[in-house]
């Protein structure tokens, strides 16, 4: 299993959560919310929130002057703590689950869910563990200092 650590693009892991989301909201046509208000306030407050964690994660990592590939984690040269980064260690892997959930209350269809949690499983195991590994190695207490105080997803 470790041979798929850091290989697929957590940008095209989305793609295909999102994919699978919209394959299974055809197959269980039970509806999250019926459609109206409350259903778009959901789904804007979803993507608004994606959109903000993501693009903040980006924003502080370029602030920093760090890498943002998450292929290669071992290139980080600044542990970024503050700001969004002080709420959840992963704000770009949290920005896409809330963005794909958004997706999912859109097709409006509760089967479409189930592609959040998988989503969340493989990010956590097969990217989000080994970037952890590499920044232990990388900033060691301080890392684990940080890990101790900031849940990993929020």
């Amino acid at each position: 299993m470790g041979a798929l650590e850091l290989k697929i693009p957590p940008v095209a892991v989305f793609l295909m959560a999102m994919v699978l989301s919209h394959g299974l909201a055809g197959l269980a046509p039970d509806y999250i919310l019926p459609p109206g208000f409350f259903r778009t306030l959901l789904i804007i407050s979803l993507v608004a929130g994606g959109g903000l964690f993501g693009i903040g994660g980006v924003v502080a990592f370029h602030q920093h002057g760090t890498t943002h590939n998450p292929m290669r984690p071992e290139r980080t040269s600044t542990m970024v703590t503050g700001g969004i980064y002080g709420l959840t260690r992963n704000p770009m892997y949290l920005g896409l689950a809330l963005l794909l959930a958004g997706y999912a209350v859109h097709r409006g269809y509760l089967a479409g869910l189930a592609a959040v949690p998988a989503f969340i499983l493989y990010i956590t195991r097969f990217q989000i563990v080994p970037e952890e590994r590499a920044l232990a190695a990388l900033f060691g207490a301080d890392f684990d200092a940080y890990r101790a105080a900031v849940r990993r997803w929020f």
